[in-house]
């Protein structure tokens, strides 16, 4: 029998088939070694055959091998799943004009922190306050990375060491264990519950206060709704008892949209103007959600609070860097004309499009796989469904939607909806779509017009 090790080539000798290879000579080393290494593995435990070590055979697998180990760890996905804010996904996708604005900026200098005016040192944050301030109708804004870091600053700024009172019914917990107690206790603000999980009432309010209360925190129902025998307080009614007392009320609003979804279909979710004009002394949102721009966490309220906020030492380790800054501002200019907003952010046009055009692209992407489809083993289909808006906002909303199904006629363990799924996260790029009642569906709400020719590539190099 065969020395298997001995059939193993050097490094060296491996090299010269990446002579053209732009990855950094080092980087390129310790993949081979790690490649070669997995090998001698495989020969110890009796796991490589003398075919698969012949020179060909080989240097195709180490091929695959490095392009696969050396692919951008953040790269691009075809997010066929219709949900349109999908937080595993990276969440909104940027309008056009928001990633040329990144791209000036990140391509040269520019005035993050200087004033172009005065001709000093600035403050990075005036480049968007009074944006956020004129789309809501508040007295002054401050952003930070996310709005967990918004909460966190705000209750840590106004509330270390006294008391805010939280209903029970809102101590809610969302994507990646956030949980408001946590949080609050991270900040060093002591919760004081009140009510109960479905009805929280006034008095419940008025009987917590003492003199060791520092506000009053809303928090947003994130991800679901208590419905049937319930009751909250209004907010308008919440600022009127934290006002007597010399109080803040606080609202965690979450995702937070900066325009009227009801006309949509969409309801259950207050505008950010709306929560202002209630009389709400701080309200913090994403930027990254319903919005539709950067991951940003937004703070806008009273002047006076906001300002606090600012000499919050903890600050400098929460603030957002140039280029989210850079495409937040862009997103906030297009929201001047809302025709212009939902015509030009992905996100609010993924959410608003019409039924009409749905049928119309899904029928045009039916028609591009209905080309390289066998048809002997998948029957297509369009259809009906619904997709959602994701990212915790409108949890009782179903967004009616066309989907186009790949349904295995013949199904086996290579060639099934299941194993389609599979294989479609090694495509280049990577594909996510969902699987029901054994068909692979494509939601064509979250997919683009220009990622057609891609699905279909897709599907060529797994046939």
């Amino acid at each position: 029998m065969k020395n298997l090790y001995r059939l193993l080539p050097s490094v060296d000798i491996c090299l010269r088939e990446f002579r053209d290879c732009l990855h950094p000579h080092a980087l390129l080393c310790d993949t081979i070694n790690a490649f070669l290494e997995e090998k001698r593995t495989k020969i110890k435990n009796a796991q490589m055959s003398e075919h698969e070590l012949e020179r060909d055979v080989l240097f195709a697998v180490l091929k695959e091998y490095v392009e696969l180990a050396l692919t951008p760890r953040v790269k691009k996905v075809i997010n066929a799943s219709g949900v349109v804010i999908h937080t595993n996904l990276g969440r909104s996708v940027l309008a056009k004009e928001a990633l040329d604005a990144v791209y000036s900026v990140a391509n040269g200098y520019c005035n993050l922190e200087f004033d172009l005016e005065k001709g000093e040192r600035g403050s990075r944050h005036s480049l968007v306050e009074k944006d956020i301030c004129k789309l809501v109708g508040a007295e002054a804004a401050l952003v930070v990375n996310n709005n967990a870091a918004a909460v966190y600053l705000v209750l840590n700024t106004l509330c270390q060491g006294g008391e805010v009172i939280v209903s029970r019914g809102e101590l809610v917990e969302i994507g990646g264990s956030f949980r408001i107690p946590e949080v609050m206790r991270q900040s060093r603000a002591i919760l004081q519950e009140v009510g109960t999980t479905n009805k929280t009432h006034l008095k419940d309010y008025v009987e917590a206060i003492t003199e060791q209360t520092k506000a009053i925190l809303k928090v947003h129902t994130s991800n679901y709704r208590i419905i049937g025998f319930h009751a909250d307080v209004p907010n308008y009614e919440l600022a009127e008892l934290a006002h007597a007392n010399n109080l803040p009320v606080i609202h965690d609003l979450g995702s937070g949209s900066l325009v009227d979804l009801s006309p949509y279909g969409l309801k259950g979710e207050p505008t950010v103007k709306e929560i202002v004009a209630s009389g709400i002394d701080i309200v913090t949102f994403s930027g990254d959600k319903v919005l539709g721009g950067p991951q940003a966490g937004i703070i806008a309220g009273k002047k006076e609070y906001i300002e606090k906020i600012k000499k919050n030492q903890m600050l400098r380790a929460l603030r957002c860097d140039k280029l989210t800054l850079t495409a937040l501002s862009e997103t906030l200019r297009l929201y001047y004309d809302e025709k212009t907003a939902l015509a030009k952010i992905p996100t609010l046009n993924a959410i608003t499009v019409s039924g009409e055009e749905l049928k119309k692209k899904a029928r045009k992407l039916y028609n591009v796989l209905k080309k390289v489809l066998p048809q002997d083993k998948i029957k297509l289909t369009l259809e009906e469904n619904v997709s959602r808006v994701g990212g915790g906002a409108f949890p009782e909303n179903d967004l009616p939607t066309y989907v186009v199904c790949l349904d295995f006629l013949e199904e086996s363990p290579t060639f099934s909806a299941q194993a389609w799924k599979e294989k479609f996260l090694k495509t280049n790029p990577p594909l996510i779509g969902r699987v029901e009642h054994d068909k692979f569906l494509f939601d064509v709400r979250t997919i683009s017009d220009e990622e057609f020719v891609l699905i279909k590539n897709c599907i060529l190099s797994i046939l």
